[in-house]
């Protein structure tokens, strides 16, 4: 998943940045409204996490700028306005939550993680696929009850391949929402990455959950096929 971290102060957004990172969420950030409408408007990201009070152009025009051109990105508010009004008004602009400094990380996690499972219509904390499952809480890959050893790079893989099943991934996609702005397109990153968790999950498994499919991407599915 990647993420748009929108926040004015520096170390409440390296914090907060630091806390997704670990989590396993790749994540962009800035500090104020004009960069971010530059990086939604060059970038499509999962989720967006975002402060209201910002310098050059503040939180609540950034926010009803993107909902002219995209109704489907859920936005995440971050504000220390914690008044009724201001929240209605955030809502009713197009946030689709809203949480009021000062919070816990630990609750800014979990509302990310219901916002992001929302976005693919994903009720569950545990996803499955036949005998695989993850738990995108705490970020743990099973096969038959049994802990399959991933590292975060590749538990993202396998996170965002299993909340599409049913169709083909692309490389580019994988890049824009599992990678972060800085890796290049023309590595070998994603190949690498993907090489090693089938060997991972075809230990496990006896088999390869995830087929290439030619000129269209990466599937994961129940069986050998």
């Amino acid at each position: 998943m990647r993420l748009l971290l929108v926040e004015d102060e520096p170390s409440l957004r390296e914090s907060v940045a630091r806390k997704l990172h670990r989590a396993g969420y790749e994540t962009d950030d800035c500090g104020d409204g004009e960069t971010a409408l530059e990086m939604l408007a060059a970038e499509r990201y999962d989720l967006v996490l975002l402060d209201l009070n910002l310098p050059r152009v503040d939180g609540m025009t950034v926010l009803r700028t993107l909902r002219k051109t995209d109704l489907e990105t859920p936005v995440l508010i971050l504000s220390a306005r914690s008044e009724i009004a201001d929240k209605v008004e955030g809502l009713d602009a197009g946030a689709n939550d809203y949480l009021a400094k000062p919070f816990h990380l630990a609750e800014l996690e979990a509302r990310v993680r219901s916002l992001t499972r929302r976005q693919f219509i994903q009720r569950n904390v545990c996803l499955r696929c036949g005998r695989l499952s993850f738990d995108t809480k705490s970020r743990v890959a099973m096969v038959d009850g049994q802990p399959v050893p991933l590292t975060r790079k590749e538990s993202s893989v396998l996170e965002y391949l299993l909340l599409h099943q049913g169709r083909p991934v692309s490389q580019e996609e994988l890049m824009e929402h599992v990678w972060d702005g800085r890796v290049d397109a023309f590595s070998n990153s994603i190949r690498v990455h993907i090489s090693a968790l089938r060997k991972k999950l075809r230990a496990a498994l006896g088999y390869d959950p995830i087929r290439n499919r030619i000129g269209e991407g990466y599937e994961v599915g129940e069986s050998e096929q």
